[in-house]
């Protein structure tokens, strides 16, 4: 399976906050590559998403705002790719709202959420929160709420997924966004 895993971190409880994103590329299967990048939100950070993920407005000063990143990131997010994140909504949701702020048009692309399909798979489990998933399924977490780690975490994920129930159970879960 071809898949880009996705996490952002946001500055404040506003979608519009990026201030971090990760994505972790999987072709065939395997992790090929992943991009980090702080983004300058160009908004206060709230202390309490600082408490959450440890940045702060100096660790981003000199760091691209969403649209100056967008170029780079945007041949993941087409019609033919899928996207992957844990709690999608949110990601997604982070995403719309960073492009939105910058007038940049939206693009159509599919989407797995692995905490959709941990609930369906995992049943049972206290939460299904990404470090609970990781937990659960041995996969390595060292940081959690560090955007590359979560993007890696995530497609680990999904890989244990796709080894232990297959492409085919998985397909029903992919949305179009």
């Amino acid at each position: 399976m071809n898949f880009v895993s996705i996490d952002f971190e946001t500055a404040n409880a506003k979608r519009n906050s990026a201030c971090s994103l990760a994505l972790t590329v999987v072709r065939n299967d395997q992790i090929v590559d992943d991009l980090y990048s702080l983004i300058n939100p160009q908004a206060p950070f709230h202390w309490r998403n600082t408490q959450i993920h440890g940045l702060r407005t100096q660790d981003v000063a000199e760091a691209p705002t969403f649209s100056e990143l967008w170029p780079h990131i945007l041949p993941f997010f087409s019609p033919d790719k899928l996207v992957v994140a844990h709690n999608a909504r949110f990601d997604c949701s982070v995403l719309k709202h960073s492009l939105a702020l910058y007038n940049i048009p939206q693009p159509n692309f599919l989407v797995l959420d692995t905490l959709a399909t941990s609930r369906s798979y995992f049943k049972g489990l206290q939460n299904y929160k990404l470090n609970t998933i990781c937990q659960n399924l041995n996969i390595k977490l060292e940081h959690h709420h560090n955007a590359l780690d979560d993007s890696r975490a995530c497609a680990d994920i999904l890989l244990y997924q796709l080894s232990h129930f297959g492409n085919n159970n998985l397909n029903s879960f992919i949305k179009s966004f």
